[in-house]
């Protein structure tokens, strides 16, 4: 993936890049136009707990903001930098989208409430409503195509009017203000299907500009310092107005015109053309903010080559790399904003997209804060992971409380896109959390079964499989796989013979080869590779070292080896595995020993039952369990598992029958209980497995002193006509009535 976009202009400071930005866009359509609503329906107490809610919930959100900015060198993209860079390229990718949707349709719902004011102040153009605003939209277009320098430099005067407008509310008001209007006025008074949570769907986009200042961080000169500075100081600002400005209109106007009358702010003031200039400049400048701060997420998101389609708005021009191609995309978003028309309409749109956004930047925090990574060292230390995380839930909380059916759709909307990103496999060049947090999840759960006991009700195949280099023996890497079934761990090893010292980069080399091949096979595996003077000396030293707590290996899987010379040498190694508590597994596979023979893919999985001999409790229950965890396996599923016994006459038949179905039932594993009659068990079991699929066979080692060739002869002698065996020993940790 490419890098993401750098900016080294570095133009803006923290009041020209951050809090004037901000307090234009917070201050804007809302304010003037529909402030009086929310008082008139909620009542100033609401009201006041409206600005409040908002405000707290943004204030958290800016501190997670602020916290992300000061650990991080923050490029372009605002939002989706902050959110890709601690969740991963899945969630920044379908946050990307939703906040570059949500800022284009800002433009509309700016634009729009701009026509509001502009067709009521010349009531001739009424009728052309629509028409007025697209030219408006045309208008803010064009300004941004040029660039964002000029344009930026015209909020300090907008700023100024917006203020003087602010000012001529309040002298008005003051000169009208009657307490006992105020009185009537605090208690809330809906009318129609309006309720508190309406009226904060209808306000809170009032608050969402916070974000105006972070989707420039591109173009800052010091984002980690103007990000957090200007942010919280522009929200507490505006927070005064906002209730100032409530509690003016309780006490100045009465509850139905309130309720009524869109411009009733500038009816109150002492000067009523300023009020008209301040819609003017508010919507404006917030519109213009909008569409600056837009088209650079999707410039940023492009040049991360998260979508493909979108690759094409990753070009910037001029030196500044200003994203025309992502400004004119926006212009076309805001304009199909325009042709809704309505104000109330899009207004929960835009919070449900915002809340999303926020609700995920508090999440980021969260994550980067209670997972405890060494690499979160944020200078701003107001904040903690129960701040971003009350954040995120209230995030969610209001979603559904304001609108269920936008908050599902936007929801759904996450997750396809998420999926989607997931299913494409986008790697990013960049770390996240996630891996922090799976970290701290796996060390605080190797501590919990570090300090339980261990039941046999517990036990899950932790397999240590010795299957060479990558693909040597690709039969042991495709069945430890297989018998680990998703519910356990598998690791495969490689013993280098020689000298540590001199094969270090070789050791390097293979582990990267194994871990390719682990890849490429779809394997649920880990390598494990050392170098060790002998072989068999390796393979102690990885029984007795390798894993982590719960997570060493309980069981040994090798091949069988038919070579009688080194029966005793092998043998030796096997005794040190089973006294280290190992159970061992030994696998001989037809293809695999007969070089001569035709050439067989061992992830083809062949025809026949699973056949288990049993002979005892000393073996049998760990070859059952594995016999069940090989048909948990989706290509093995409908292999049937039959439970096996010799008898020597028919008089034991049917009690040996019983006993296994009883160990069946008390294991709670289907499958099929059968005695053979002989009195030749090896030809039986030859006769009887000879279409099998996979034989599970239990079998002793020899102690010292005993025979260790002639296990290999009669062992040879018996596999000689089957197919793919399991030849397993066991630790005993197995209980089937578990």
């Amino acid at each position: 993936m490419a890098n993401p976009r750098e900016s080294s202009s570095g133009r803006f400071g923290t009041i020209g890049g951050v809090f004037t930005p901000c307090t234009l866009t917070i201050l804007g359509v809302i304010m003037f136009l529909r402030l009086g609503q929310v008082v008139g329906n909620s009542g100033v107490w609401a009201t006041i707990g409206i600005v409040a809610l908002s405000k707290a919930i943004t204030t958290m959100t800016a501190f997670s903001v602020s916290a992300i900015a000061t650990n991080t060198r923050v490029k372009g993209g605002g939002a989706y930098f902050m959110i890709s860079r601690s969740l991963g390229v899945e969630s920044g990718g379908s946050i990307g989208v939703v906040f570059f949707l949500a800022q284009a349709v800002s433009v509309a719902m700016y634009i729009i409430g701009f026509t509001e004011a502009f067709t009521s102040t010349f009531p001739a153009l009424s009728g052309h409503g629509q028409a007025v605003a697209s030219t408006v939209n045309l208008a803010v277009f064009v300004c941004v195509f040029i660039g964002a320098g000029w344009t930026i430099k015209l909020q300090y005067g907008i700023l100024a009017i917006l203020f003087m407008s602010i000012a001529s509310f309040a002298v008005g008001a003051f000169e009208v203000f009657d307490r006992e209007a105020l009185t009537s006025n605090f208690r809330s008074g809906y009318t129609g299907d309006q309720n508190f949570f309406t009226m904060f769907a209808l306000f809170f986009p009032a608050a969402t500009g916070i974000m105006a200042g972070a989707n420039m961080s591109g173009d800052l000169r010091d984002p980690a310092k103007s990000i957090p500075n200007g942010t919280l100081t522009s929200i507490a600002f505006t927070g005064v107005v906002y209730v100032a400005m409530a509690i003016l209109l309780g006490g100045a106007v009465p509850r139905s015109t309130l309720q009524t009358d869109n411009m009733v702010i500038r009816e109150v003031a002492a000067f009523g053309p300023l009020i008209t200039a301040g819609i003017f400049a508010a919507t404006l400048s917030s519109a213009i903010g909008s569409m600056m701060g837009a088209p650079r997420i999707l410039q940023a998101l492009a040049r991360d080559r998260v979508f493909k389609k979108l690759n094409p708005f990753a070009v910037g021009s001029g030196p500044s790399q200003e994203p025309r191609r992502a400004v004119v995309a926006t212009f076309v978003i805001a304009e199909l904003g325009i042709l809704v028309g309505d104000l109330d309409l899009i207004a929960p749109i835009i919070t449900m997209f915002f809340m999303v956004t926020y609700g995920y930047l508090n999440l980021a925090t969260f994550q980067e804060s209670y997972t405890r990574n060494p690499s979160y060292r944020p200078t701003f230390r107001w904040t903690h992971w129960t701040i971003a995380l009350l954040g995120a839930i209230s995030c969610a909380g209001v979603m559904l409380l304001i609108a269920p059916l936008w908050a599902m759709a936007a929801v759904a909307l996450m997750a396809v896109l998420h999926q989607y990103i997931k299913r494409r496999q986008v790697r990013a060049t960049w770390g996240d959390v996630r891996s922090g947090a799976a970290f701290e999840r796996a060390r605080k759960e190797l501590h919990r079964l570090e300090e339980e006991r261990y039941h046999p009700k517990n036990w899950r195949p932790s397999i240590l499989a010795f299957s060479g280099g990558a693909g040597a023996r690709l039969e042991i890497a495709v069945y430890g796989h297989w018998l680990c079934a998703g519910r356990g761990v598998l690791s495969l090893a490689q013993v280098i013979t020689g000298d540590v010292e001199n094969l270090v980069e070789r050791r390097q080399a293979q582990e990267k080869s194994l871990r390719k091949f682990i890849q490429d096979e779809e394997l649920s595996a880990f390598p494990a590779v050392v170098v060790s003077p002998e072989r068999n000396r390796g393979i102690e030293a990885l029984a007795q070292c390798h894993g982590l707590g719960a997570f060493r290996p309980n069981t040994t899987l090798v091949g069988w080896s038919s070579d009688p010379e080194k029966a005793e040498e092998r043998l030796e190694t096997l005794r040190t595995v089973r006294d280290l508590g190992h159970s061992i597994v030994m696998l001989s596979a037809k293809h695999a020993e007969d070089k001569d023979g035709p050439e067989v893919d061992p992830r083809n999985v062949p025809s026949g039952t699973i056949d288990v001999w049993w002979r005892g409790k000393d073996n049998g229950p760990l070859m059952v369990m594995l016999a069940h965890l090989l048909v948990q396996n989706e290509v093995w599923r409908e292999h049937k598992i039959r439970l096996l016994r010799v008898v020597a006459s028919e008089g034991g038949v049917e009690e040996s029958e019983r006993h296994l179905r009883e160990l069946l039932i008390a294991a709670r594993i289907r499958a099929e209980a059968k005695a053979i009659v002989s009195e030749d068990a090896l030809g039986a079991i030859r006769e009887t497995s000879k279409d099998a699929a996979i034989v599970l066979m239990g079998f002793r080692l020899p102690e010292h002193g005993e025979n260790a060739s002639y296990l290999t002869e009669s062992t040879n002698h018996m596999l000689d006509q089957l197919g793919t065996v399991f030849l397993v020993h066991s630790a005993g940790d197995v209980a089937l009535d578990a």
